[in-house]
């Protein structure tokens, strides 16, 4: 990996090629993921099953998209018991999780006569897209649906591309119906967030679509938002590391790449205050990469957004992390929880040199849906807020109107909308 120093323009710079990952820097898509919601919203299931067969080489038809319970019993035999224990023990955590995160309705009365609150309700239709193609996702199928679930969602549907044969992902169906789903429909693409947007005669219309993809996944969430809610729009992984001579360069450079290996625009940062670890972790890293399965992915996102960042104090190392808003976070220092407290913009933070990237992926219970280019500066990981919607309470009695009715008339006459002042005028007419 390259070895720069930590400066303002190499900060900078970075962060100008990581924005080049963002979704709304591929316009040139954009044209072709319109024309496929357009082909959706008029011709519906017609327009699903064509781009399921020429995307996917797929036959799907009514008869077949929706995946049944023989096809799930069929899965459960083909996934590995092992596997299956793994995906309970990890759904407890997340769902031990994210009930935390549950909000509940409320009201403050006063003997005015004045009754305020927050009624929250659960979304009623939500659609989850889980990705198909060159991985398998059911830690996806996990984090998207169990937060729903907490929070009370009615009806959650699922989409996910077919293989060539009709068959979805087994480990992926195991994931889906342990998790609670209630259908699952073989449509992948832009294609099925336009069905999930505006529905089709097979696919039901949701109120929010969730769930990462591709980026014709990203541009079509983007592009039905308003008529649908979207959780967010995703771009490629990323991790940013940051550590002191303390840290095991073996650890480090293992976790760079665990984000590396997503794809050729996953980008991978190590900020460190020593130049012995930094050197260290390079060679570490070529280590790694000769023995890694997908070794030319790793390298193509290394070449692009690999860096590892030589600062001159812990300050500065910090300073630059928050400038980045990485996705994910570790902090291998000797005084992590410190730096910890320092840190504003991070998507998920690791802390301590046990605590890996991975563990947040798959297991240890909190979201690992997260805000990436550097829109950690104001977005949050997906969570059980996600699928809940707040309406305000308002009751005033007479009473509690009678002493403050000229103070809201004079409001209204003051912005000219004399329709409003009339509106609370008239209930104190002699």
């Amino acid at each position: 990996m390259r070895i720069l120093k930590l400066t303002e323009e190499t900060r900078n710079n970075i962060l100008e090629n990581l924005l080049k990952r963002s979704p709304n820097s591929y316009g040139e898509f954009e044209g072709r993921v319109n024309d496929i919601i357009t082909q959706v919203r008029e011709r519906r299931d017609a327009a699903i099953f064509e781009y399921t067969k020429r995307f996917d080489g797929a036959d799907i038809n009514a008869g077949n998209i929706l995946v049944t319970e023989e096809e799930i019993a069929e899965a459960y035999e083909q996934v590995d018991p092992k596997l299956l224990d793994v995906i309970r023990k990890a759904l407890v955590n997340i769902r031990d999780y994210h009930a935390k995160q549950r909000q509940f309705s409320w009201f403050d009365s006063e003997e005015s006569g004045i009754i305020l609150g927050q009624k929250v309700t659960p979304l009623d239709t939500v659609g989850v897209y889980v990705p198909g193609g060159k991985a398998v996702y059911p830690s996806s199928v996990l984090m998207n649906v169990i937060p729903a679930k907490v929070a009370g969602v009615r009806r959650i549907v699922m989409t996910t591309p077919p293989g060539a044969d009709g068959k979805v992902y087994p480990s992926t169906l195991v994931a889906a119906k342990e998790a609670g789903v209630d259908a699952i429909y073989k449509v992948g693409g832009a294609q099925a967030i336009a069905a999930l947007a505006f529905g089709t005669e097979s696919v039901p219309k949701v109120d929010k679509i969730v769930g990462p993809g591709n980026i014709y996944v990203a541009l079509a969430k983007k592009a039905v938002f308003g008529y649908v809610s979207i959780d967010s729009i995703a771009g490629p992984s990323e991790i940013l590391v940051l550590a002191d001579e303390t840290a095991n360069p073996r650890f480090v450079a293992a976790d760079l790449l665990s984000q590396a290996e997503h794809d050729e625009m996953a980008s991978a940062i190590l900020i460190t205050t020593s130049q012995k670890l930094a050197e260290q972790v390079s060679v570490e890293v070529d280590k790694f990469v000769a023995e890694l399965s997908r070794k030319e992915i790793i390298t193509k996102s290394l070449e692009n957004y690999g860096y590892i960042l030589v600062a001159d104090t812990m300050e500065d190392a910090i300073a630059a992390a928050n400038e980045i808003a990485s996705e994910h976070l570790e902090i291998v220092t000797e005084n992590a929880f410190e730096v910890m407290t320092k840190i504003r913009n991070a998507g998920a933070i690791f802390i301590g040199e046990y605590s890996s990237e991975p563990l947040g992926d798959y297991f240890a219970g909190p979201n690992h849906v997260l805000p990436t280019n550097g829109t950690a500066k104001f977005f949050s990981p997906l969570g059980v807020d996600d699928f809940i919607k707040k309406s305000s309470i308002i009751s005033y009695s007479r009473e509690a109107l009678e002493p403050v009715y000229k103070d809201i008339v004079q409001f209204a006459e003051c912005e000219k909308l004399t329709a409003h002042a009339n509106s609370i005028r008239v209930r104190f007419e002699k």
